[in-house]
C-alpha cells in the first residue's frame, strides 16, 4: 500500500516461516506492535515500525541508499562528501550539499516514532561536516544474522544439530541479495559484498554441521545447487563430495572433483586447492574416516574428517577476511582517486 506521499507501507508481519532447503529465502518474524524498530537490509531495504508492526519502504532509490549507508555505519559520522559520492557517484548536482540535506530531511520524516525508544532520541544528527544515525534501541536484521551465525559456528563441534538449527534461522533472515536495491556507491557495495561472503560462510558451516549429524542424504541436492550457483567456491564441492560418498555414490563424488577442476582451470587457470585434492585421495582410497558418524549420540568424536572439515572452515573464514580487506582497499583507492581528481592543477 502506498501513502499519498509515495511511501510504501507493508502489512504487519505474519509468524515465522521456515527456511528453504538451502536456508536462503524466507524471512523471519517481524514486529507485531510495541516492539523495537528493525532496519532490514538483507534483501530489499525497508523499516519495520516497532510501534505498529508495519513495514515502510523509502519511496525513491536515493532515499534507500541514504538509509542503507547511515544504518550500516550507525554511530559513525559520514561526511557530506562520502554521502554525496554514495548518492550521485562522480556526477553530483551543482548544489549537492543542499540536495543531500533535502534527502536527509525527507528521511527524518519517514523514520517511525517508537514508544520504547529512549526519551529525546533522534535518529539522525546533523554535524558540521556530515550526518550520523543513532540506532538507540532499534535493531537490524544484519545484527540478528551475525549473532545467530556466530552462535551456530561456536556450536558446530559440540552440538552440530543445534548449530544447524541456529544457522538455518540466521540464513532465513535473507530475503534476497543484501542491500538489493541500494548498492551502487562504494559504502554500500563494499558492505553488500562483505555480507554476501558471511552468508556463504554460514551456508558452508551449516552443511558441515549437517554432515556431522549424518544428514548427508538430505543435503546433496542443496549442495548441487550451490556448486552450480557458485562454481568457483571449492568448499561447496568438498562438502558435496563427502555427502555423495557417504550416500554410496562414489563415482558421482569423483565426478564432482572433475567438474570443480574443469571450472577452476577454465575460469582462473588454477588447479583445485589442497583440501579438495586431499578429499579426492581419501575417496579413492576409501579412507575409514569418511564414514558417517553412527550411534545414538552422534557424532563419534574427533576423526581426520572432523579435522579436515574444521580446516576447510578456517580456510573459508580466512578467505572472508582477505576479501573484506581487498574490498576495503578498493573503496579507499576509489575515494583517494576521486579526491585527487578534484585538486586544482599546478603548473
Amino acid at each position: 500500500m502506498s501513502t499519498p506521499g509515495g511511501v510504501t507501507v507493508l502489512a504487519p508481519a505474519s509468524p515465522d516461516l521456515p527456511a528453504s532447503p538451502g536456508g536462503e529465502t524466507t524471512g523471519a518474524a517481524l514486529p507485531s506492535g510495541g516492539e523495537r524498530t528493525e532496519f532490514r537490509l538483507l534483501g530489499p531495504v525497508e523499516i519495520r515500525d516497532g510501534g505498529t508492526g508495519t513495514g515502510i519502504v523509502p519511496p525513491g532509490p536515493k532515499q534507500r541508499v541514504l538509509l542503507s549507508a547511515l544504518v550500516l555505519h550507525a554511530g559513525r559520522l559520514l561526511s557530506v562528501d562520502q554521502l554525496t559520492e554514495e548518492l550521485w557517484g562522480d556526477r553530483p548536482p551543482s548544489n549537492a550539499a543542499n540536495a543531500l540535506q533535502a534527502h536527509v530531511a525527507r528521511l527524518r520524516r519517514l523514520l517511525p516514532r517508537e514508544p520504547v525508544q529512549s526519551a529525546g532520541h533522534e535518529w539522525i544528527t546533523t554535524l558540521p561536516t556530515g550526518y550520523l544515525l543513532s540506532l538507540g534501541r532499534a535493531t537490524t536484521d544484519v545484527q540478528h544474522f551475525h549473532r545467530l551465525s556466530a552462535k551456530g559456528r561456536a556450536a558446530v563441534a559440540t552440538d552440530p544439530g543445534h548449530a544447524a538449527r541456529l544457522l538455518r534461522r540466521a540464513l532465513a533472515l535473507w530475503r534476497g541479495p543484501a542491500l538489493q536495491d541500494s548498492r551502487n556507491g562504494p559504502l554500500c557495495a563494499g558492505e553488500a559484498d562483505h555480507l554476501e561472503e558471511h552468508r556463504l560462510t554460514a551456508l558452508e558451516t551449516l552443511y558441515e554441521a549437517s554432515l556431522r549429524c549424518a544428514q548427508h542424504g538430505e543435503i546433496t541436492g542443496e549442495l548441487e545447487k550451490l556448486t552450480a550457483d557458485h562454481p568457483l567456491r571449492e568448499r561447496f564441492y568438498d562438502l558435496l563430495m563427502v555427502a555423495l560418498y557417504r550416500s554410496g555414490r562414489q563415482a558421482e563424488a569423483l565426478g564432482v572433483y572433475e567438474r570443480a577442476r574443469r571450472r577452476l582451470v577454465d575460469s582462473l587457470g588454477i588447479e583445485p586447492g589442497p583440501v579438495l585434492r586431499a578429499r579426492l585421495e581419501a575417496i579413492l582410497n576409501h579412507a575409514p574416516d569418511l564414514s558417517a558418524p553412527t550411534g545414538p549420540g552422534l557424532p563419534n568424536g574427533p576423526t581426520p574428517l572432523t579435522g579436515a572439515l574444521e580446516l576447510g572452515s578456517e580456510i573459508a573464514r580466512l578467505q572472508q577476511h582477505i576479501d573484506a580487506l581487498v574490498s576495503r582497499q578498493e573503496a579507499l583507492v576509489s575515494r583517494f582517486d576521486a579526491l585527487v581528481s578534484r585538486l586544482p592543477e599546478t603548473g
